[in-house]
């Protein structure tokens, strides 16, 4: 199969609206074409006249750790043409980014999740190329999540970096699809394309993954296809105290980790709770001790989420309510546990990070009230879920 970037280089018709402009590349170090070699290395290697690039949150290197470590503005030192950073001093690219180029190419490796940022930089991106006259092309990629949709619709008002807009937490499009419902929902004006994937089956064997692509991390935590699967839940342990597994060699991929909460208890909360909440993936007891981060130099007793190999059950798997009723269960069996984590998260200084992450205070307060249950919370997303497959049927390229 062949990603955006491979037929963009493949193919010279596909290049031909290129000639005679100038061009920047929005990229980060999964941007790579099939041969591993870097899109910003390959394009200016097929004669693309490339003025500028841009770096996403964690940066062009993918060199930065955590939420909040920003990135500085630099000189490529091989091509000496700015990069200029969308995590930085801004996350909106100003009028001087703007007008280092006509054809702004963005190629990131998403992880089908609202909450990860290269969504809302996508949305930035259309809404300044609108107001500039400039034109956008997606250089599609998968969705390693594949087409499943989980969660409620993000709540009118909190919006926020990791919230661009009313979708639920795993929106089952591509970044190129995204775009197009960016530019009908808003109502954008601009010049917007798709260089779509040749032969991406999202119902195929790698359930969104092609198993013949390397995976490259996206993101510094994003180490493999088990964490793209199991993020739409296990982002939400960034609002919480427990441990999402950072300064270990597998973060985010646990539903937990703490010093004083019995794993192997709260599995049996879950299982009487809402057993079938666990279906598609294998869960396993097990321990770490962070290096850094929270909870760092402490034993961790954890849960680590197996959404892999004769475990994982595709259309089964529903990484959101996992993690919701992996809340629940420490709820109910810790009442006074100091579970939300009150810090600034993405730039919001006012409310819950937790709140912040789910767009709305609906899955903490049915996580914190005692008579609320499992069918509940489902009554709540099922409404969403439905209203978003609707909306995004008009919009969808692949089968």
């Amino acid at each position: 199969m062949k990603f955006g970037i491979d037929r963009l280089l493949a193919n010279p018709d596909l290049r031909k609206p290129l000639e005679g402009r100038r061009v920047a590349l929005v990229a980060h170090p999964a941007s790579v074409t099939e041969n591993l070699t870097h899109s910003l290395d390959a394009l200016i290697g097929a004669g693309v006249n490339v003025t500028s690039a841009f770096g996403p949150q964690h940066g062009l290197k993918g060199d930065k750790q955590d939420n909040m470590v920003e990135t500085a503005d630099e000189t490529d030192p091989r091509y000496g043409i700015p990069v200029f950073s969308l995590y930085g001093e801004v996350r909106r690219p100003t009028p001087e980014m703007m007008a280092s180029a006509d054809v702004f190419l963005f190629d990131l490796q998403d992880l089908g999740c609202r909450i990860y940022t290269f969504v809302t930089t996508l949305l930035y991106l259309l809404e300044e190329a609108a107001k500039h006259g400039k034109s956008v092309w997606v250089l599609d990629r998968p969705n390693p999540a594949g087409r499943p949709v989980e969660g409620t619709l993000l709540v009118p008002g909190q919006e926020s970096f990791v919230g661009a807009a009313p979708m639920p937490m795993r929106h089952g499009l591509t970044l190129g699809e995204m775009g197009h419902w960016f530019v009908r929902h808003f109502g954008l004006d601009v010049d917007y394309r798709v260089i779509e994937m040749d032969g991406w089956q999202p119902r195929g064997s790698g359930h969104g993954w092609p198993p013949e692509r390397v995976w490259i991390n996206p993101s510094p935590n994003a180490a493999n296809v088990n964490m793209a699967r199991a993020y739409a839940g296990t982002v939400m342990l960034e609002g919480t105290t427990l441990s999402e597994g950072r300064g270990t060699t597998r973060p985010l991929e646990v539903l937990f980790g703490a010093p004083d909460i019995d794993a192997s208890a709260v599995l049996s909360e879950m299982e009487r709770l809402a057993p079938d909440w666990l279906a598609g993936c294998a869960l396993r007891e097990c321990w770490f001790e962070p290096t850094f981060h929270k909870h760092a130099g402490k034993l961790c007793n954890a849960l680590m989420i197996h959404a892999e190999g004769p475990f994982y059950a595709h259309d089964a798997f529903r990484p959101w309510r996992l993690q919701a009723l992996a809340f629940k269960a420490i709820r109910r069996l810790y009442p006074d546990y100091d579970l939300w984590r009150d810090f600034p998260y993405e730039y919001e200084l006012e409310r819950l990070a937790i709140d912040v992450i789910n767009g709305g205070p609906a899955l903490r307060e049915w996580v914190d009230d005692p008579s609320a249950r499992p069918e509940d919370f489902d009554r709540l997303a099922d409404a969403d879920e439905a209203q978003w497959r609707k909306e995004i049927a008009p919009i969808l390229l692949y089968s």
